[in-house]
């Protein structure tokens, strides 16, 4: 925020006054000066982006209690006067309206007041604040403060904004209307307060009232309550700030807390509330305006329309939308302070929207609204107030009747500012498409040129987020968009996650390719969600990079940063999708786009766009990239409407649901997780619709789909992705399935039975006999060589010569260990020894095996992930522990144990092999689950094992010191006991002392337990013994293995129903192992790899993948291929929406929206047709009328024997009733131009405090009678006054100016003809202004004045004339100074003699003027009369001459000469050359002139 400039007010100027007087100010009183540097210092910890509760903590509290005393007043009277009122408890009050009690202690001393007379300005004095903090209302709070009148405004949005923590709104909304308790329809109160919530919350809107618990205040907070019942906490809270006048607030002594009220309890009494009111507890949040009286209303007004004006200043910036935050003015029902508001704001810009049927002003204002202003008589107002204000009519003087009327007028004037809202009208049914609507419209009527005025217009849809807006307002047959226009805009949507927008431009043009550049997809990352994991983990690499590089701060975000930590979400096998460029090069292509214009947070856009050459760098797939961007943020719209527009579709899906699954496991929030678990599965679910498509069309193209070689996505392939995403049902797809099934079986066909196959493999020579079919033709030949390597080399021969060699290992193993383990080895065991070796080859060889180059430390982490992998090394290693323990002599039976249990382990590798049989694979994956289940088991079987056997032996046994008899009683024992094989000596019964050892020395015998010495036998305590026994009985044979069977169910169950998924995943893994492994089992298989190695190593040759798994494609074989994906996607999208239409539910809601639809038309209907009755019935009262003056004027026509002069017959209306038109705001009204000077009559005169008198149309000639016209007399003082006439209106000045003619070198006569003087003062000849005097103009009479209006024509680059709509474009020159919002034809008023004006010579150099002069002179003449000036009174008007100086080559000596010429010495004063439109802003009636100019050469305008 900008710091504030203040300076010494005039309360502090009073403060040196009285101080001079003999009065000292109260200590308390504190400069505002203290206020610019506390505004710097203050640091509010509360979140922006989160609204803050009414609980406080402490340093927010603290932060808050020293802050607002600093920065923000309230008011004191410091003067007790007794006043001739009193209180309504009959008290003495003081003229402040404040008793003796609620002064100030120095006020109440008579002796420091003695002949004083009480002044509101110099008696009442600012002092800190002593009420804000968090108002309570029955559980509700709200944040509140008490200000000054004269607090600045910005300090109070800094406080809203920093401390209240509001973020800055999209939109302003101020309601006004009846202070008081007024009746409404139910059905318009329904429309009312359902619109205005919806407007709010949807674009993010602030809305203003004056927040107390009545009139149009109360509906406004009932309308917020209603939506925060219903709503969720996701839709976010609508922000009602109530600005009320702290002396009329009931109860307000509750709220004053010095220090704060964290919080403040108010309770809300309207029954003892007398002439005050309790403020609203609907409202967000309250600005209490105190000017130290009490009992007054209207005092927040001013703050209030300054706070507005303020916020609408501002400008705010969100996601790439720089905008200026429009306000809105809604008035419900309302008196005559409602009048002067919306009067006010339609003065100052802002568009109002009336709610017709409220009430009063608003209804007054509605009914004539769609009336030509020459209609909008005073009767017709008399008319319409007696009918509305019944009550109170008889307070309205006809003074005020005829200030209505004006302002009335005025305000109708301003079609484009002003909205009636009609239930019924043009199909409307909210009040929040109104306010839109009137704020476009006021948008698409201001004066911006082109292109400007469309984009503000969309950057007003995008801020608020109301496509139906800018589909209905904006994308329109009037506008045509070019893509380019739209990047911007499109870059906005993206950011603040807009997905419809996202879907508006598309439909309108928008092309990825062209919208993607290198530097938009950087800007992107730069403004990624803050709390999005992905963020985060980009801000890590950051930090890393700056601590490797020792940066003093964070680099900026590259594309190799995100291609890092993208490459940790999709995984190693994937190559980097944004490799870092070498010397900052970027290779990407080059193409010219043009520039674009937008400014976001200090940045513009048009940088995104350009380069130094004008060409722009884009990226390899757009698409592809902004889909990353969405998915990684989560937005499932977003990436929804991107992936349509994806070419690898399948791909993209599957590279989607790999991101989404690798975050779900970081993201710490757990709803967030779910949904990207359950966005990642509905991608998925896309890749298999897709791919089903294909396969349906063809089978062979859809396999090409799932192995080729996807640049885009890393060098990867869609069956890559879909395992390493663990897409079980993208793989378990049945045409995938049969993709598998081919590669497994090799060049044979599929349907060759397996006993064929094994009958080959035992005899080979059967190959020749045909008993086996191959796929390709060049094996069909029974006599083809290439059949025996064809066959041998199948991964399903493979694998079970593998089975074979296996069985056959496992088979010798056995016999060694069993038969023929000797001291010495013999053949059988070496044989065994090649064997392993054979073996530990082919793991190395999978190990190093790396055909896509993904490194030795990535091939070592995919090889362990395995689990028979890691099987395999525990087999192997464990053997080599065996062999050489077997090889020393002194552990020769160690090694045959360890080598026994080796036997296990490879034993278990066969339920691997087994994993390929459709019928055992799907068990052995319930029985790797149900392992699982068996160890948590485990962890609570051994706590009731251990704890019965510990308190068993403990009771038993007395000091058993032997560790391993410790153990057989504590675990060993308790264990078998599960399994029926009790004890014998545990309940005494059956106790034998020959079993067991009386002092435990007898190794073979457990310790007797404790026994009588006398009798020998037990004396434990047998029943506690046998009762443990049952309880542990009872939990581990009942509990616990029931509770083992019911996990074994439950796995089984649940596994069941995905069996066969998981089956067919991990089918792949098989078929990819047998399909690179060497063609020769085990040992032979070392033949193989010797070939391998001398390749590899010796030759040098590097890897390759089998072109079955893994294939790259010809670019053009590609682009077809992709290009066919794309149709069938298309058709794939389109049966979704086919069958979403065509479920139930669906069918239900669309039938109900349907009826709805049907309900309001008829509603609608109804009400249109109760209007045309009234219509109707209004016309037949006016026929009435007009008939019955008809038949008076015959009837005296008659009488006095005569038919009455023509001019006396009345004007009778057409029989046909004109059919009812309602006033559409995109059309002209028919009266367009007014019949007399409007600027002239404005109430305000510039540049001044003088207010005119009211002027209604009717009354502006001087013909008509207005007997009450008493207009004020203004003449300002000139600085040349030899030149200006007299200030005074004394007859003896004015009678020495010689009207209607030459005095002296004043011309006074007027282009118009001779005019009336009266009492010495000239007659405006277009009749009253409302002031009389000369104003701030130079003479009496006629001001003349020169515009000359030079043009040439617009031509583009190739010096062609630029045409629009058929018509030749003209440029202008035009002048403007720094503090006018408008343009203007330079001239100006002539002095007297001079044949230039002063503005033009300004921008002309002197040498220059007699040329001009002459071209002046052979310029043609536009327009000579009166102008429509706001500084025009009743005797002093402008009339100027326009004379047209057109240049009609561009090499004309003469342009070049001008363009020469032209300087500008005040730098507060700017020229240029503007094209000729109707909608740039110029001065006055410029554009009349303009228009004319344009008509003269036939030119656009």
């Amino acid at each position: 925020m900008e710091p504030f400039r203040l300076k010494k007010t005039s309360s502090e100027e009073e403060e040196d006054e009285e101080e001079e007087e003999g009065y000292i100010i109260p200590p308390k009183k504190i400069s505002k000066l203290e206020m610019v540097p506390n505004l710097r210092r203050s640091n509010s910890g509360r979140s922006k982006n989160k609204r803050p509760q009414y609980a406080c903590g402490s340093n927010e509290k603290e932060n808050l209690s020293s802050w607002i005393p600093e920065n923000i007043k309230k008011k004191e009277c410091v003067y007790f006067v007794e006043s001739s009122k009193t209180s309504d408890s009959g008290k003495v009050v003081c003229e402040c309206g404040y008793t003796r009690e609620q002064h100030l202690e120095e006020a109440t001393k008579p002796q420091v007041f003695q002949g004083k007379e009480w002044d509101l300005k110099r008696h009442v004095q600012e002092m800190p604040t002593d009420a804000f903090g968090d108002i309570v209302f029955t559980g509700l709070g709200q944040k509140y403060v008490r200000v000054s009148q004269d607090t600045p405004p910005g300090v109070i949005y800094h406080l809203m904004t920093q401390h209240w923590g509001l973020d800055v709104p999209n939109l302003l909304i101020s309601v006004t209307g009846g202070a008081k308790n007024f009746n409404m329809k139910v059905r318009l109160k329904s429309i009312f307060r359902r619109g205005l919530v919806k407007v709010a919350q949807t674009t993010g809107a602030w809305i203003i009232t004056g927040g107390s618990h009545t009139g149009v205040m109360k509906q406004v907070g009932e309308a917020v309550r209603d939506f925060s019942l219903s709503s969720s906490y996701k839709e976010g809270e609508v922000i009602t700030i109530g600005i009320a006048t702290w002396g009329t607030v009931h109860n307000r002594e509750s709220l004053i807390y010095p220090t704060g009220g964290f919080p403040a309890e108010y309770i809300l009494d309207e029954e003892s509330q007398g002439n005050l009111s309790c403020l609203d507890n609907n409202h967000s949040h309250f600005i209490l305006v105190d000017d130290g009286t009490h009992g007054r209303y209207g005092v927040e007004i001013l703050l209030r329309t300054k706070l507005e004006k303020f916020i609408s200043e501002q400008t705010k910036e969100k996601g790439g939308v720089a905008i200026k935050i429009p306000i809105v003015c809604v008035v419900l029902e309302g008196g005559p302070g409602t009048l002067d508001t919306i009067f006010n704001a339609m003065t100052n810009g802002t568009p109002c929207v009336i709610v017709e049927g409220s009430g009063r002003v608003a209804d007054v204002i509605a009914q004539v609204a769609n009336l030509p202003i020459s209609e909008i008589t005073i009767s017709l107002i008399q008319k319409k107030l007696s009918l509305l204000f019944h009550e109170t009519f008889e307070t309205f003087t006809e003074s005020k009747i005829v200030e209505w009327t004006k302002k009335i007028q005025d305000i109708v004037r301003k079609r484009q500012l002003l909205t009636i809202y009609r239930e019924g009208k043009n199909g409307q049914q909210d009040v929040d498409v109104a306010i839109l609507q009137a704020l476009l419209k006021a948008s698409r009527n201001h004066d911006h040129v082109g292109h400007e005025n469309w984009d503000h217009q969309l950057k007003l849809a995008v801020a608020w987020n109301r496509v139906d807006i800018a589909r209905s307002e904006i994308f329109t047959d009037e506008r045509q968009w070019k893509p380019s226009d739209l990047h911007p805009m499109m870059a906005a949507a993206l950011i603040t996650n807009k997905p419809e927008f996202v879907k508006l431009f598309l439909e309108n043009g928008v092309r990825l390719k062209e919208f993607v550049t290198w530097d938009t997809l950087i800007y992107l990352y730069e403004n990624l969600a803050p709390s999005s994991l992905f963020h985060s983990k980009l801000q890590k690499v950051l930090m890393e990079e700056m601590e490797r590089s020792a940066y003093s701060s964070l680099p900026k975000i590259q594309m190799h940063h995100v291609s890092q930590v993208l490459r940790e979400l999709l995984g190693d096998f994937t190559q980097p999708l944004y490799p870092k460029p070498k010397h900052s090069e970027r290779p990407r292509l080059s193409l010219a786009v043009p520039h674009i214009k937008l400014n976001v947070q200090g940045v513009s856009l048009r940088s995104l766009y350009k380069r130094s050459p004008g060409r722009v760098t884009f990226t390899m797939d757009p698409v592809r990239d902004l889909l990353i961007w969405a998915i990684v943020q989560n937005r499932k719209e977003l990436a929804e409407i991107i992936w349509a527009q994806s070419q690898d579709c399948i791909a993209a899906a599957l590279a989607c649901s790999k991101i989404l699954k690798e975050l779900s496991k970081e993201e710490d929030d757990t709803d967030s997780s779910e949904e990207m678990l359950t966005l990642a599965e509905e991608y998925e679910h896309r890749a298999i619709g897709v791919f089903t498509e294909c396969y349906r069309k063809d089978e062979e193209r859809a396999q090409k789909l799932l192995i080729r070689v996807s640049e885009a996505w890393g060098k990867t392939t869609c069956l890559q992705l879909a395992l390493e995403a663990k897409d079980m049902k993208f793989v378990s797809h049945g045409g995938i399935q049969a993709f598998l099934t081919k590669v497994w079986w090799g060049q044979l066909c599929v349907d060759n039975g397996l006993w064929r196959v094994i009958l080959c493999m035992l005899a080979f020579p059967l190959l020749y006999t045909g008993i086996i079919s191959f796929r390709e033709k060049r094996l069909q030949p029974v006599s083809c060589l290439a059949r025996f390597c064809a066959f041998f080399t199948a991964p399903v021969v493979i694998f079970h010569l593998n089975i074979l060699s296996y069985f056959t290992f496992l088979w010798l193993f056995a016999y060694v260990l069993m038969i023929d383990f000797q001291p010495t080895p013999s053949w059988r065991e070496y044989v065994i020894y090649f064997w392993l070796f054979s073996l530990v080859c082919e793991e190395t060889r999978q190990l190093f095996y790396d055909p896509d180059g993904f490194g030795l430390l990535k091939m070592a982490s995919l090889y362990f992930n395995d689990f028979w992998n890691k099987l395999d090394v525990g087999a192997i290693l464990i053997f080599i522990a065996g062999l050489t323990c077997r090889l020393i002599p002194a552990t020769l039976y160690p090694g045959r144990i360890i080598l026994s249990l080796d036997f296990i382990m490879f034993c278990l590798r066969l339920m691997h092999i087994f994993t390929v049989s459709k019928t055992l694979g799907p068990k052995i994956i319930i029985v790797k689950r149900m392992m699982k289940d068996v160890f948590f088991f485990l962890f609570l079987l051994a706590v009731w094992v251990v704890s019965f056997g510990v308190a068993k032996q403990a009771i038993l046994i007395h000091n058993e010191s032997r560790v391993d008899w410790i153990f057989r009683g504590v675990v060993y024992h308790s264990y078998l006991t599960i399994f029926g094989q009790i004890p014998t000596y545990i309940d005494g019964v059956n106790f034998n002392p020959e079993q067991c050892s009386p002092n435990g020395t007898d190794p073979y015998k457990p310790k007797c337990p404790e026994s009588s010495e006398v009798s020998n036998k037990p004396v434990f305590p047998e029943w506690l013994t046998v009762i443990l026994l049952c309880l542990y009985l009872l939990f581990t044979n009942i509990l616990l293995l029931n509770l083992l069977i019911a996990m074994f169910n439950y796995t089984f169950q649940q596994v069941q129903e995905h069996t066969d998924q998981i089956w067919k995943f991990q089918r792949h893994d098989l078929i990819e192992e047998y399909h690179g492994r060497p063609p020769a089992p085990p040992p032979f298989i070392l033949f193989n790899h010797l070939q391998l190695f001398v390749k590899r190593v010796i030759l040098g040759k590097p890897a390759k993948r089998h072109k079955q798994l893994k294939k790259k494609l010809e670019k053009n074989e590609e682009a077809t291929l992709l290009s066919w994906e794309i149709y069938l996607k298309e058709n794939y999208l389109q049966s979704q929406q086919y069958q979403l239409k065509q479920r139930t539910d669906q069918k239900i809601e669309d039938m109900g929206n349907k009826i709805d639809i049907m309900m309001d038309l008829l509603d609608l209907d109804h009400l249109k047709r109760m209007s045309s009755v009234e219509q109707r019935l209004g016309y037949l009262e006016e026929q009435m009328f007009q008939s019955t003056k008809a038949l008076t004027w015959i009837i005296r026509a008659l009488r006095d024997n005569g038919f009455g002069s023509e001019e006396d017959v009345p004007v009778l209306v057409s029989r046909k009733m004109p059919e009812g038109k309602e006033y559409d705001p995109g059309d002209k009204p028919e009266d367009t131009e007014d019949l007399y000077h409007v600027n002239a009559r404005h109430l305000l005169y510039p540049n001044s405090t003088v207010m005119r008198f009211p002027v209604p149309n009717e009354k502006v000639p001087w013909e008509q009678e207005f007997h009450i016209y008493d207009p004020p007399f203004y003449t300002a003082e000139r600085k040349e006054k030899a030149t200006a006439d007299p200030v005074g209106n004394s007859l003896e000045s004015l009678s020495r100016i010689n009207y209607n003619a030459m005095d002296g070198l004043i011309n006074r006569q007027s282009f118009h003809g001779p005019y009336m003087v009266q009492d010495g003062l000239s007659l405006n000849p277009m009749g009253r202004t409302g002031l009389r005097g000369r104003g701030s103009l130079c003479c009496f009479g006629p001001n003349h004045a020169l515009h000359p209006v030079i043009t040439r024509w617009r031509r583009n680059q190739d010096g062609a004339i630029c045409r629009k709509s058929i018509k030749k474009m003209l440029e202008i020159l035009v002048v403007k100074h720094a503090l006018s919002e408008h343009w203007a034809l330079p001239g100006g008023s002539l002095e007297p003699g001079e044949m230039l004006p002063r503005k033009l010579k300004r921008i002309l150099s002197q040498e220059f003027w007699q040329y001009f002069e002459t071209l002046l002179k052979q310029g043609a003449e536009v327009y000579k009369g009166y102008v429509d000036d706001p500084r025009n009174t009743d005797n002093a008007w402008i009339e100027t001459i326009a004379i047209s100086v057109h240049f009609k080559d561009q090499n004309d000596l003469e342009l070049k000469r001008l363009n020469s010429h032209l300087q500008v010495c005040d730098p507060e004063v700017s020229i240029r050359w503007q094209v000729v439109d109707k909608r740039i802003p110029l001065y006055a009636n410029h554009k009349e002139i303009l228009q004319k100019a344009s008509a003269l050469f036939g030119a656009y305008y």
